[in-house]
């Protein structure tokens, strides 16, 4: 198939009634694609075999009760052999969908603002990331945990191949790398809201932002290269399949190809804001913009355009107007532009601009490289009565309006954002409320919008809204199995009985997980209590294995307080001899049911201070570290609560990544399993990790052998 080396239009696809604000490549049918709008749709468009070369809508998908901001694919399954389609909305939720279906087939809450990006990893793994500031890693319909660090909207995120590495990019203009729940890493060098994030390899990624520069950055925090090209905010990028060469598109209505880390190609669109674009598989790319028309260029010959339907196209592009107060054209005196004959003179290179007079007006012109000549990309029209589509970003939000209210004469002005999809007087409520103002103002400050926001409008019916500042409810997980653990067998942790490898082969039975009792620390170096700062705390790990200590100290009145206690002692920067008795002090409190009530209640709390150690280096306390995740593993072995579970996993696994110590592997090794075992979602979940290839060094050690034995039957489990 001959192929020209600039892309040129394949075909317009006016799809939808408002702007296109996602685009994603499908994996079935060949060549398709899905794209979300404004308009509250989404659409499936397969290629056509007519002679214009486009695309015919294989059918709409409705679900969002307002705008569509986002959509990504997840992989086909072998219950879902086409894959899905998810999409994300101002209604914070996301839908998800079958190729085939125009209904979601299931429906995501938990976010309590806009759903704004989304991205798809193995095994079904789906990130999202929100104005709310967060993101969530949901799997099987649930939510597996929630990233907290940013301090402002999520704009973009994205999985990295390599498993269990995530990316955040936030208004609050940094990017963030997430492991297994936890932020290990954050980039700062963009001076603008980051707004998109690509994948290019295991060990690079890019980013845009609406600081009118691209950035491709290392894992380990080095930025290795900036890109300078685009006169205003960036909003997408994508990478083409030779993972070096990417397209990006933005608010200066342009889309632009890199090649070899330059832009070698500069496509000016009539539309005001290009918000989206993917690259098909064929290599053509698909472009969504703000005048809600899906534009595909592509560089094989036999797909390009009609003659007649690219003059359509470069004369839609001549009309369109150009406000150099809200462009980049900067100030332009017309008596001092140069007149039609500038243009025989030939552009330095692709995208170039040039005003010249023509008459009593300005006329803007690009040089096209591949046709070797001047567009026309507009008229240069002072105070353009055009309406902009660029929303206007309020504390890291987008807005089709920021009003600045005076409720008091001479007191000070107050911010008001506003979408038109809202209700007026719900908006006028919550501003009042939110700045602590009397109720009276309602009808001045509703009446207000009205009157400043007539003759704008958003569809055909105004949805209804959800209150921003409640959000949808907490979403609680259903049932999970409840196996029987093994008995009779030798307790490989105590060393208890006759245990024997060869034993276990013979009867092959898991003695190591399902785990549910409690491990804990019964016995006392009676010489090293005197030489500790806190004796006590010695005494009161052994003490809590009582039943009556462990009512006293763990119940509800001395419960919270002894926990904090042990707490302030775990400390990364504390004392090593006191880090380790509190973690034994924890784990001997699951000896009783006071004991574990109490640490159920504060797990999250505990496990996020206790996780912190492993990086201390000090093997005792890596194996009470082991043990405590252990005995957590085995309160939730049979319970529903895959938040609880997902935490399980998130700090066994990033514990594997720095502790040595043989036991305390084991120990990390048995709660993986007690975790996973006879649970689906948390199978898939420890996968999606990547617990796996972290754990596989360990199905080969020969001493101790239960090591080996154990990974071999964690292996086995996530097989």
């Amino acid at each position: 198939m001959a192929s020209t080396n600039a892309f040129k239009l394949r075909c317009s696809i006016p799809g939808h009634e408002m702007d296109v604000r996602g685009l994603a490549a499908a994996a079935f049918p060949e060549g398709a694609f899905v794209s979300v709008s404004r308009d509250r749709t989404g659409k499936v468009w397969v290629p056509n075999s007519s002679p214009d070369k486009g695309f015919t809508e294989m059918h709409c998908m409705s679900g969002h009760s307002n705008y569509v901001s986002c959509v990504c694919m997840i992989a086909p399954t072998d219950t879902y052999p086409q894959g899905l389609i998810a999409t994300g909305g101002h209604d914070n939720k996301i839908c998800v969908f079958k190729l085939d279906q125009p209904q979601p087939l299931f429906t995501l809450e938990g976010h309590k603002d806009t759903v704004c990006a989304l991205s798809s990893g193995k095994f079904g793994t789906l990130l999202s990331g929100s104005w709310d500031t967060t993101a969530k890693v949901w799997l099987n319909e649930k939510c597996m945990m929630t990233l907290q660090g940013h301090t402002a909207a999520v704009w973009a995120v994205v999985i990295l191949p390599e498993q269990g590495l995530m990316l955040t990019g936030s208004a609050d203009k940094t990017i963030k790398l997430w492991k297994a729940g936890r932020c290990e890493r954050t980039y700062t060098g963009h001076e603008g809201y980051v707004r998109g994030l690509a994948v290019i390899s295991n060990t690079e990624f890019f980013s845009c932002s609406n600081d009118s520069s691209i950035r491709r950055w290392h894992v380990t925090g080095e930025c290795l290269q900036v890109y300078h090209s685009h006169t205003d905010y960036i909003y997408s990028l994508a990478v083409f399949p030779n993972c070096q060469d990417f397209v990006s598109t933005g608010e200066d209505r342009t889309l632009r190809i890199w090649r070899q880390g330059e832009c070698s190609q500069t496509i000016r669109l009539p539309a005001l804001s290009v918000w989206c674009c993917c690259i098909l598989p064929n290599g053509d790319i698909a472009v969504g913009a703000s005048d809600g028309v899906i534009r595909v260029f592509t560089q094989a010959e036999d797909r390009i355009a009609s003659v007649e339907d690219l003059q359509a196209f470069e004369e839609e592009l001549s009309k369109a107007t150009i406000d150099p107060k809200t462009g980049t054209l900067g100030d332009i005196k017309l008596e001092d532009l140069p007149g039609r004959e500038h243009l025989l003179e030939p552009g330095n290179r692709d995208g170039q601009t040039r005003l010249i007079k023509d008459g009593q007006k300005a006329e803007a012109y690009q040089w096209s490289v591949s046709d070797a000549r001047w567009v026309k990309i507009g008229d240069v029209v002072e105070g353009s009565n055009q309406q902009t589509s660029k929303s206007v970003m309020y504390e890291g939000k987008e807005y089709d309006f920021v009003f600045t209210i005076e409720v008091n004469e001479g007191g000070p002005s107050m911010k008001l954002p506003y979408n038109l999809s809202e209700d007026p007087w719900l908006t006028a409520h919550n501003f009042l409320q939110k700045n602590d103002l009397s109720p009276m103002f309602l009808d001045q400050v509703a009446n207000f919008i009205i009157e400043n926001t007539k003759g704008h409008v958003v569809g055909p019916a105004q949805p209804t809204v959800a209150d921003p500042f409640t959000g949808s409810g907490r979403y609680i997980p259903g049932a999970g199995l409840n196996p029987s653990a093994p008995v009779g067998v030798a307790d490989p942790f105590t060393g208890g009985g006759a245990y024997s490898s060869a034993a276990l082969r013979q009867i092959a039975t898991n003695i190591y997980f399902p785990k549910t009792d409690g491990v804990t620390f019964d016995q006392a170096n009676t010489t090293q209590i005197i030489d500790i700062v806190f004796p006590v705390l010695d005494i009161m790990r052994l003490a809590v294995r009582h039943p009556q200590v462990n009512e006293s100290l763990c119940g509800e009145a001395e419960g919270v307080q002894l926990c904090n206690h042990l707490l302030s002692l775990m400390r990364p920067e504390g004392r090593p001899a006191n880090q380790m008795l509190a973690l034994r002090t924890l784990c001997n409190c699951f000896s009783g049911r006071h004991g574990r009530a109490l640490l159920m209640a504060q797990r999250e709390t505990v496990l996020s201070r206790a996780a912190d150690l492993a990086t201390v280096n000090n093997k005792n306390i890596h194996i009470a570290l082991a043990t405590l995740v252990l005995n957590y593993a085995g309160c939730l072995h049979s319970q529903p609560d895959l938040e609880a579970k997902a935490q399980c996993l998130s700090v066994a696994s990033r514990a594997l990544e720095t502790v040595q110590d043989k036991e305390a592997v084991f120990r990390l090794l048995v709660s993986l399993g007690t975790t996973v075992a006879s649970d689906q979602t948390a199978q898939d979940l420890a996968r999606s990790l990547g617990v796996n290839s972290q754990i596989s060094k360990y199905s080969s050690v020969s001493d101790p052998s239960k090591l080996a034995e154990c990974c071999q039957l964690v292996l086995k489990e996530l097989q």
